[in-house]
């Protein structure tokens, strides 16, 4: 093998350095990388623990407003119901008033008085 060319060489850790102590530039990377990551995963499951609180707090909104329109819905079929009810009432009673008065008074109007009947009711004003 032929000797390695001196700009490679140039860069080949010293072992000196290493003997006396001194950090690796590699360990060093290492370590700061690591620490990077611990702190990222850290804001990642911050983000994570608020997002679960904020679905959390919309699901209970969710579970709510079904539960308040579940109520609305009974309220509004039970008023339906009664409104269905007037109405069938009202209509009944207009059909007896029709019935008792109305047709009454239109053959009280149809037929004209007797000669007789104004000479009656004549005497009894004077």
């Amino acid at each position: 093998m032929s000797a390695a060319p001196q700009s490679v060489l140039q860069f080949a850790p010293k072992r000196k350095q290493e003997a006396a102590g001194s950090p690796d530039p590699l360990d060093s990377a290492g370590k700061s990388i690591l620490g990077l990551l611990r702190e990222a995963a850290g804001v990642i499951e911050q983000g994570n623990q608020q997002a679960l609180d904020v679905a959390d707090r919309l699901s209970n909104q969710l579970r709510n407003a079904e539960i308040r329109i579940q109520e609305l819905e009974a309220a509004a079929r039970y008023y339906q119901d009664r409104a269905e009810r007037a109405e069938q009432w009202l209509s009944e009673i207009a059909v007896e008033i029709e019935q008792r008065f109305l047709q009454r008074a239109d053959a009280a109007y149809a037929a004209p008085p007797s000669p007789a009947a104004l000479l009656h009711n004549r005497g009894r004003r004077s």
